[in-house]
């Protein structure tokens, strides 16, 4: 079973997208590795705990959603634990370099993450796009 359709608060899944991209562009602004390992365990517990229970999707629920209340979307939850461990493994891959490197060059890689965290929070996620297309042929393909 490839498509696995859970229901979250549309809200709390945007605080989930923002925030992480937020923390992804804090780490690289202020060169914070502490800040880049915070995400990495955010996204480490959002793929063991799966969408409904990752955390910044109970903090948008406890906060944002009780102040205003927004409607249920569906999501793959199959797709977004493909996004979450590819995001830990990025994460992880940015850790190792920025520590092993030692240079402003390392993070570069930081400043990629953080793109890619970026065009993933407004809404088109590369990580679950892939899975789509990987395990259910849903990919798009230019039709001559």
């Amino acid at each position: 079973m490839h498509y696995k359709p859970v229901s979250i608060a549309k809200n709390s899944f945007a605080f989930c997208r923002y925030g992480v991209a937020i923390l992804v562009w804090l780490s690289f602004i202020f060169h914070s590795v502490v800040i880049l390992e915070i995400t990495a365990f955010i996204f480490l517990l959002s793929a063991l705990l799966k969408v409904q229970r990752a955390p910044f999707i109970v903090l948008g629920n406890l906060t944002l959603n009780k102040v205003k209340k927004s409607p249920e979307i569906l999501v793959n939850e199959n797709a977004i634990f493909f996004a979450h461990c590819v995001g830990f493994l990025f994460s992880g891959f940015c850790i190792v370099i920025v520590y092993t490197v030692h240079s402003t060059g390392a993070w570069i890689a930081v400043l990629a993450f953080a793109v890619l965290k970026s065009i993933s929070a407004f809404g088109f996620c590369p990580a679950s796009r892939l899975y789509d297309c990987a395990l259910n042929g849903n990919c798009c393909v230019r039709k001559k």
